[in-house]
Order: structure tokens, then sequence, then C-alpha cells
């Protein structure tokens, strides 16, 4: 009788397991983020492909109003923003990121465009693309002040998140231009080992109907694509693979079962040592 009751538990466990098996796309899917009907697409995904396509965005980011930026001359650490702690001067304030290394100070656009930056005082730059203000600010500083200077300049409030199957999650900073998908995957440390390359999804723009983003990794064609320049507030989702999703729910329906298990066979053996 035990030994029926056993067979009859293991057919029942290998047919939960087959039945997981099948559905293991709407396994992976109850782990996966932001859903969205287009992603039936990423199991036949050759390249990229664009839903809601917003056209290709200025290279270039304009300053805007509300950004923090941070700016030091190269040549002497000491002056302007560093990477170490310093005192707040000319308004400015402590800024980062997860992600980012360290916190920076940042000085705030205010509401007439202008940064107010110790010793040259108030600087329009909104509408200037960081080089063109970091050239504004080094003339005005070689004006007024030092000898030379190298300015570097960086928008600390401009910021991507990844979500999913990175080797780090969070919001990562965009401090240069032309900053790319793999450009920040390296800064993330790469993919796990349970990710699925050809799910990744960059989500941008208008969260109300925003532009959607398929790339498969596995292909180096991917990588022309210029929609992989990334823009302010991109979020970036990469999923696991089936078998990874379908593993984890059966671990955890085993963590269930086995218990369970143990004390109706348990029960089994008192019953037949005891007839």
């Amino acid at each position: 009788m035990a030994v029926i009751f056993n067979m009859r538990n293991a057919f029942y466990f290998l047919s939960f397991v087959f039945i997981l098996a099948c559905s293991a796309c709407s396994v992976r899917k109850e782990h996966s983020l932001f859903n969205a009907p287009s992603d039936i697409v990423t199991d036949t995904i050759k390249h990229v492909y664009v839903v809601n396509d917003q056209g290709i965005s200025d290279a270039f980011y304009k300053i805007k109003i509300n950004d923090q930026l941070a700016i030091r001359n190269v040549q002497n650490p000491e002056f302007g923003a560093t990477n170490s702690t310093v005192s707040n001067a000319s308004s400015g304030t402590q800024s980062g990121a997860s992600g980012a290394t360290s916190s920076v100070l940042s000085y705030p656009v205010e509401l007439d465009g202008k940064v107010n930056l110790p010793a040259i005082g108030k600087v329009e730059v909104v509408g200037l693309s960081r080089r063109e203000a970091a050239v504004k600010i080094e003339e005005l500083y070689k004006t007024k002040l030092l000898k030379d200077p190298i300015i570097e300049l960086s928008v600390v409030s401009l910021k991507v998140t990844l979500l999913g199957e990175f080797g780090k999650q969070g919001n990562f900073l965009l401090e240069r231009d032309n900053t790319t998908l793999i450009d920040i995957i390296g800064e993330a440390g790469g993919i796990t080992k349970t990710a699925d390359p050809k799910t990744l999804k960059i989500i941008r723009g208008d969260r109300s109907h925003p532009e959607i983003i398929y790339v498969n990794l596995n292909d180096i064609n991917s990588l022309a694509s210029k929609k992989l320049v990334l823009q302010n507030n991109d979020i970036i989702i990469l999923q696991q693979t089936k078998n990874s999703a379908t593993s984890e729910k059966l671990q955890s329906f085993n963590n269930i079962v086995q218990p369970l298990l143990v004390v109706v066979n348990l029960a089994v053996l008192i019953f037949t040592v005891t007839r």
C-alpha cells in the first residue's frame, strides 16, 4: 500500500512538473516588470524592434531648468566640485545616485536659466549642451580668475534605471553625451547567468504612451542601432530565461510540498508498522 501511495505521489509530482514546464512563458511573465502586449516579440526578435517609435532624440542633451550641474577644474581638483566632501558654496548641494561611485558637489540651474558659480557668479546655461556650457564657463574663469582652466561639467540629475538580471540594479548617471546601452551594462557589471539576452527592453519617453525598444543582445548587429544611445529617465529591463523561471517556480513548490510528503510518508509508515 505504501509503495502504491508513493508511486501515486510521484506521478502527481511529475505531472505538475510537466504542466509547469509547458507554461514556462507565463511563469516568466509573473516575474517580469512593466509587461506590455508587445513583449511576445522577445522570442522571435532578431536585432532591435521598436514599438511606438518617437524618432531619434537629440544626440546632445540640452541643459534645462532644475538640472544639477557638477563643475570642476580638472587642473585643480580642489577648485569647484570634487569627489571628496566639501562645504556648500554658492548654493551647491551634494548629489548622487545608486550606481554612481561617489557623490559630487552640484549647482542647480535656477528658474532664470542660470547657474550660480563660485567667483564668477551667475552664468546662463539653459539650452546649451554640456560641452557648450563647459566651454562658456572655461572662458569666464580664464578671464576673471584662473590661468588656462579645463572645466569638466556633467549633469548629475540625468539617469537611467536598470531592473532585472543585471550585475547591479538601480539608478545610473548619464555623465557623458552619447552614453550607450553597452556602456551602462558594463557599468552595472554585465548581466547575470540567468539572464535571457533576447528579452532586454527599454521604456522611454512619455510614461502614459511610452516608446518601447526591444533588443536582442545575442546579435552583434543590434549594436548599430541609434536607439541604443540612452536618454534621460530610460527604464531598462532584462528578464530571466524560461528555464530559470521554471526552476525557481519548482523550487518554491518543492519547499512547500516536501515537508508535506515527509509527514504523509511517516504516517503511512506508522500505519504499516502498527497493522
